[in-house]
């Protein structure tokens, strides 16, 4: 798997919609995701992961509450009990109206953990500020906000019956990058590929984002739930297909990337005459 770093692809305009996405993520998961693995709170006491779990079923998306519109009739409380197996999360009826719907939005600035968070954040960073500059920045952000639904539902309907939460940004961002491969497939790209130690190339967007994609088909075919611990497939592949077919349109109107000098696939490119 090859790590994007960078793209030889400058915006016009400043990313605006993107930063705040950036931000909005960030905040949410230091401030206000209780005993998030990997966070400054932690959650290596039980109290904190009774939070977390109780926090996770209120705002993250659950499959079978999107497609069935209903809640459960038991929903972690956050307060923690002993029962006859030991200590435990206390589980009681949701004291709380949820809007199975608004959830998908909420879920979209949830993350698991750093790693989920950062890689994330890494993409979006990436690629979004050239879809952003091509489409405008609040046709960008609707554009974030309907990927992002479009890979949760293909998500819950490949899993009707799952009640695991389901959240992070990756689908909506997936969206972004099929977008990216749509309007700008010749972009350079440069990676690192992890051979013994980190090489960096410079690679055609088409191959960068077009090999992501491949391996989350593959994924997704042995991938059936997805919660803070395991990665939603599912979610990726539908994500990315949205975002190419909402950016096909753009795509005759579209100029295309500046032609890159100097080191290329580790050797110096030469001029023509």
């Amino acid at each position: 798997m090859v790590i994007p770093v960078h793209d030889v692809n400058p915006a016009r305009r400043t990313p605006w919609v993107t930063y705040a996405l950036l931000a909005a993520d960030l905040v949410v998961f230091v401030f206000l995701t209780p005993g998030v693995p990997g966070s400054p709170a932690g959650a290596s006491h039980l109290a904190q992961l009774c939070d977390l779990q109780a926090f996770l079923e209120r705002y993250a998306v659950v499959p079978q509450e999107l497609i069935h519109h209903r809640m459960p009739p038991l929903v972690p409380t956050g307060d923690t009990g002993t029962g006859p197996h030991g200590p435990g999360c206390v589980v009681g009826p949701p004291g709380y109206d949820k809007s199975p719907e608004l959830s998908v939005l909420t879920a979209m600035f949830l993350h698991g953990g750093w790693p989920h968070l950062l890689g994330n954040l890494l993409f979006l960073w990436i690629f979004g500020n050239n879809i952003e500059d091509r489409m405008g920045h609040v046709r960008f952000l609707l554009f974030y906000v309907v990927c992002g639904y479009a890979a949760s539902y293909g998500f819950a309907l490949l899993d009707a019956g799952s009640g695991e939460p389901l959240i992070g940004a990756s689908g909506a961002i997936a969206g972004v990058l099929g977008a990216y491969l749509v309007l700008y497939p010749t972009a350079r790209v440069w990676v690192l590929v992890p051979f013994l130690v980190f090489l960096p190339l410079r690679l055609p967007a088409w191959i960068v984002l077009g090999l992501w994609f491949v391996l989350q088909a593959l994924y997704s075919a042995g991938q059936g739930v997805s919660d803070a611990g395991t990665v939603a497939y599912a979610a990726h592949v539908a994500g990315f297909a949205a975002g190419m077919l909402l950016a096909r349109p753009l795509r005759p109107g579209t100029p295309p990337p500046p032609e890159p000098r100097g080191i290329l696939f580790g050797r110096r490119a030469r001029r023509a005459r």
